[in-house]
C-alpha cells in the first residue's frame, strides 16, 4: 500500500511511523508513506496555499487550486482521496477495513478554518471526522487513520489477522470481552474462575456474554 499524506507541517510526521508495528510494516516493505509539505504546490515567493473566505469571516481557507494541482501530481488511476474534517463522517472500524483494502490512499490535512468547499465537492472520494471535536488542523486525525488502517494489512501484525477478528468495534457496537494475565491474584483483585477451567466451551460462553455486557456500557 502506498499511503501519501498532504500537510502544512511535515515535522508533525516525525517521529510517529518510525515505531512499533507501522515502523515493522515500512520495513517490510507492506506500505510506503509519503508526507508531503503543501507549500511545494504553493504560489509566489511565499508559497501562498490559501486566502480569505468570500462573504467575510475569520481565518483563512486553503484553495481550491492549490489542492487540484497537489491531486494532479499524486493521483493515481486507483487512488482513493480522504480529506480531514471536523464536518466528514465518523471515522469507524468499518472504514478503516474499507480503507485497508486500497492500494493507493491520499490524505489531505487541513488547516486555518478549513478547505474551500469545492474540495470536498469535486475532488476528493471521502470527507473524514475523528470525532464530535475540533482540533488545531487534521495531522493527528491523518496519524489516527494511517495506523488503524496499516494494522489491517496482511502481513502486518506478528499474529496475523486473526488479531483483528474478535477485536474492539470488528463487528459495529460490540467491544471486546475483557482479558487477564499473571499474577492470578493482585491486591485481592482475582483472574475469573472460569478462566482458569480449561473449559473452552465455557470459556467461549463467558467470553460472549461479557462481551455484550461491556457493549452495552458504551
Amino acid at each position: 500500500m502506498l499511503i501519501d499524506i498532504v500537510t502544512l507541517f511535515p515535522n508533525m510526521f516525525v517521529g510517529p511511523f518510525d515505531e512499533s508495528m507501522l515502523w515493522k510494516a515500512r520495513e517490510k516493505g507492506l506500505v510506503e508513506i509519503n508526507i508531503h509539505d503543501l507549500r511545494k504546490w504553493g504560489e509566489g515567493e511565499r508559497k501562498t496555499v490559501d486566502d480569505k473566505p468570500y462573504g467575510g469571516g475569520p481565518g483563512m481557507l486553503i484553495r481550491v487550486d492549490i489542492i487540484d494541482g497537489v491531486l494532479k501530481d499524486l493521483k493515481k488511476q486507483n487512488s482513493k482521496v480522504i480529506l480531514m474534517d471536523a464536518g466528514g463522517k465518523k471515522f469507524t472500524q468499518q472504514k478503516a477495513v474499507e480503507f485497508a483494502k486500497s492500494d493507493h490512499l491520499i490524505i489531505l490535512c487541513g488547516h486555518y478554518e478549513g478547505f474551500d468547499y469545492r474540495i470536498n465537492e469535486h475532488l476528493v472520494d471521502k470527507v473524514i471526522s475523528i470525532g464530535d471535536y475540533v482540533l488545531t488542523g487534521g495531522e493527528i486525525p491523518a496519524m489516527i487513520i494511517t495506523d488503524a488502517v496499516i494494522r489491517l494489512i496482511p502481513g502486518v501484525l506478528g499474529a496475523g489477522m486473526d488479531a483483528t477478528v474478535s477485536e474492539s468495534h470488528t463487528n459495529p457496537g460490540i467491544v471486546e470481552y475483557p482479558q487477564y494475565t499473571r499474577p492470578e491474584n493482585y491486591n485481592g483483585w482475582e483472574v475469573p474462575g472460569v478462566l482458569k477451567t480449561g473449559n473452552h466451551a465455557e470459556i467461549d460462553k463467558w467470553r460472549q456474554q461479557e462481551s455484550e455486557k461491556r457493549s452495552r456500557s458504551i
